[in-house]
């Protein structure tokens, strides 16, 4: 699945996140460029070897384009951990914003 998120922070500070959050969830880092990252690993049961691919580009001034992509069907355990990596990054970007259900 493809996920993708607009922030405040820098691509660099995006991508310091991006290796602390995923590292706690037990994934390695594969491959890592500037802008970009690979993690693998094992998330939940059954134990199949999950990907998730991470990119951050600055976009439209003072904009950071995140975008995530993970090799899983449907809504896996690791897509919910990428939408959580998404709310981290949005208390970072603006501690005092808190986020509350739109119904």
């Amino acid at each position: 699945m493809r996920h993708f998120h607009r922030t405040h922070l820098s691509p660099a500070d995006v991508m310091a996140e991006a290796d602390a959050f995923f590292s706690a969830l037990g994934l390695a880092k594969v491959a890592a460029a500037g802008r970009s990252g690979t993690w693998r690993g094992v998330i939940g049961t059954p134990e199949v070897t999950a990907t998730v691919q991470l990119t951050a580009r600055p976009e439209g001034g003072h904009y950071t384009f995140v975008e995530a992509t993970t090799d899983q069907m449907g809504e896996s355990r690791l897509d919910r951990n990428v939408k959580r990596f998404f709310v981290a990054i949005h208390r970072k970007a603006e501690p005092s914003h808190t986020l509350e259900a739109a119904y």
